[in-house]
């Protein structure tokens, strides 16, 4: 405690003298008014700070901020005596809290990009796996410097090239071609975000291959740490996609029980909430395969640790699972074994209203599933579920709002649940500010 009280006293006297300090008006950027970094010029003659100026010309304007003019050229040119004053201003002043501003880097062109990516698609022809090894260490080098390099990466097409890559590498030899693979697994890794879902054809097909998913898979099973989190990011962005990869996906037996293994016994938070992302996937496919994938993972105990993993985690990944945890209640399998969990009613009702409106959701549209489609079971089912308060929760749940699918089933619940109820006679009769404080 004392050392984080004076961390805090420190960080606070460093604020107060770079406050106290003046900064030179022609070190600050015109556009975000922040003391520049990296100073460029353009052809206007006026300096701004790299990153601000980007930022501007990327946004669809083509005139210089301070001057309105037009400009003839979009070429930034480095304002190095500008940037070494600035430097040697921060040291001068750095018992003022300024902290050290280094020499930035020089950001990759297009054109460069372009002929690496040449140089790689020949590579990939060739299968000449060190050549490929060393271009997309080099790829993933400019990458990392800067956010702009990445950008101007995947401008120029490296997602395509690469996925092209990991395709024939996976189809000549995962063993042998797997130092290589890794390394194109890890640079698309962070290709995907910038994409937004909105890969294109030739990339869906080259990574939705059968050689390209029995790679991840085996991947999966056998890479370490931040493999295993690279291909399961991966897997994740091609089923989101398209439903051909799904269907090929699921064609792969040993994918269940790999997904499976790494939310019973999780080794990344990442890793679990992608895996509970491709199973949910992989059984909300309107295709014939996903009968097959909901049977063969109710067989593997899903239901039960499903609701295991909803009891004791945050917020994303409850929610994530209580989505899985709707979808198998789609087939009968999976609605019996949640008849025969006792932690069934009691989780499915307590995260209404508790983690977010999906998983509000999916837990609603769960129990209504388990009393509608077993008729066996449904006086059990609605009895439980007033036990531990449903009827409470279904009626706030009206009065705040919902979708209209999600009104529908929770209308029709309180209609199944009114004839088992002993106490309220309608809903207008309930102490409605009682029952909010209450949740």
């Amino acid at each position: 405690m004392v050392f984080s009280w004076r961390r805090k006293k420190a960080a606070r006297e460093k604020l107060f003298k770079v406050q106290e300090l003046v900064i030179p008006n022609q070190f600050l950027c015109p556009i975000s008014l922040d003391l520049m970094k990296d100073p460029v010029t353009l052809s206007s003659g006026i300096t701004y700070d790299r990153e601000s100026i980007e930022t501007w010309l990327e946004g669809g304007n083509f005139t210089c901020p301070v001057t309105n003019q037009v400009l003839r050229s979009f070429d930034q040119i480095p304002n190095h005596s500008l940037r070494k004053m600035i430097q040697d201003w921060g040291v001068a002043n750095r018992n003022y809290g300024v902290d050290r501003i280094p020499t930035p880097r020089v950001p990759v062109l297009g054109a460069q990009v372009s002929e690496v990516l040449f140089s790689l698609e020949d590579s990939t022809k060739r299968l000449n796996g060190a050549g490929c090894l060393e271009l997309v260490q080099k790829i993933k080098k400019w990458g990392n410097e800067s956010e702009r390099n990445r950008r101007c990466i995947v401008a120029n097409g490296a997602l395509s090239v690469f996925a092209a890559a990991f395709d024939s590498f996976a189809r000549d030899s995962f063993e042998r071609n797997a130092n290589v693979l890794e390394e194109i697994l890890s640079a698309m890794n962070w290709m995907f975000p910038i994409f937004q879902h909105s890969l294109d054809a030739e990339v869906r097909a080259h990574l939705g291959s059968q050689d390209s998913l029995r790679c991840l898979v085996w991947f999966l099973k056998s890479g370490d740490l931040s493999v295993k989190q690279d291909s399961m990011i991966a897997l994740r962005e091609i089923v989101s996609l398209d439903q051909k990869q799904v269907e090929a996906l699921a064609a792969i037996e040993e994918v269940y029980e790999v997904l499976f293994r790494f939310i019973k016994d999780p080794v990344c938070p990442a890793i679990t909430k992608a895996s509970l992302m491709v199973i949910f996937y992989l059984v909300s496919s309107p295709s014939s395969t996903s009968i097959k994938t909901r049977s063969a993972l109710v067989e593997m105990g899903l239901v039960s640790l499903l609701l295991e993993v909803t009891i004791d985690s945050e917020r994303s990944t409850s929610e994530r699972a209580l989505g899985v945890f709707d979808r198998l209640c789609d087939c009968e399998e999976g609605r019996e074994e949640a008849y025969r969990n006792a932690l069934t009613c009691p989780v499915l009702v307590k995260k209404i209203l508790r983690v977010s409106e999906l998983a509000t959701q999916s837990s609603v549209s769960a129990i209504w599933k388990l009393s509608k489609y077993g008729k066996k079971h449904e006086e059990n089912v609605l009895v439980e579920a007033l036990q531990v308060g449903l009827f409470q929760k279904l009626v706030l749940l009206l009065q705040l709002g919902c979708g209209d699918e999600t009104k529908e089933k929770t209308t029709e619940l309180l209609k199944l649940m009114s004839p088992y109820r002993d106490g309220l006679e309608c809903i207008d009769s309930v102490d409605f500010k009682n029952l909010k404080r209450s949740f």
